[in-house]
């Protein structure tokens, strides 16, 4: 699905991230994860579009996407989430939603605007199915609250809605448990693999140990912007350099 290839970036004369290269498999769940400092997030910001790499190359099903902005990403199937939850705080629940399918509405400014049948038919399908995703993200209830008003963690949940309504083929999700209770967490690990068993590719950023092992199939390690391991939960769980950079070691 996805294909990091060599990708180095420099800022001024810091090296945030050198030579990683790795794979993420079509549906699996990948994590990313390694100390603070380590490059998870300006891995994430390459990827996706919002910074341009220094070197390296990255591939998303067989097409190489490096020099693409973010809004043609979204087009081929890419969507991602943030590590500080990116809403609109006037809009309603349900509106939020209803953005993420506007990025896939066949109909103009023009036709909207004048209200032609066509554009009142798409509106009103787009609003269905904006309730789907809420739905499925398990906060059907609050469509009609304004999301400035939401506790943290339906807000996330919120924007895990609206990342799916673009439809991804890959989701990226940045440390989506940042923030929440234990509860909230296990509930989250389970939408995850929902989101995953609707044949979406997972690639997700986090601190949580016990989510990320409980829920990836492979996980890839950084540490001081490089890779230090890949491997499955179990293998990373074992390998001894990751215990002595990331998990601490006994002495």
């Amino acid at each position: 699905m996805l294909e990091v290839r060599g990708v180095k970036q420099v800022f001024g004369g810091v090296t945030a991230l050198d030579d990683v290269s790795f794979n993420v498999a079509e549906g699996e769940i990948t994590g990313v994860i390694g100390p603070n400092g380590a490059g998870k997030t300006t891995l994430f910001n390459i990827i996706t579009g919002i910074y341009s790499r220094t070197a390296g190359t990255i591939v998303l099903q067989g097409k190489e996407i490096s020099d693409l902005p973010a809004e043609r990403l979204t087009k081929l199937g890419m969507v991602r989430t943030f590590q500080n939850i990116e809403l609109f705080g006037q809009m309603t629940v349900l509106e939020n939603v209803m953005v993420g399918l506007h990025s896939r509405s066949h109909c103009g400014v023009v036709a909207s605007a004048l209200k032609m049948p066509w554009a009142i038919a798409e509106e009103r399908r787009i609003r269905t199915e904006a309730f789907t995703w809420l739905e499925f993200a398990g906060i059907p209830e609050l469509a009609e609250t304004v999301a400035g008003n939401l506790p943290f963690g339906k807000g996330r949940l919120l924007e895990i809605a609206r990342a799916m309504a673009a439809q991804p083929r890959i989701l990226l999700m940045d440390e989506p448990a940042a923030g929440l209770n234990s509860q909230e967490t296990k509930g989250l690990g389970r939408l995850i693999r929902s989101i995953r068993d609707n044949g979406v590719t997972v690639v997700i950023v986090e601190h949580d140990m016990e989510l990320v092992m409980d829920i990836c199939d492979r996980i890839v390690v950084l540490n001081l912007g490089k890779k230090l391991a890949e491997g499955t939960p179990r293998e990373i769980q074992e390998n001894p350099e990751v215990i002595a950079a990331y998990l601490g070691e006994d002495t």
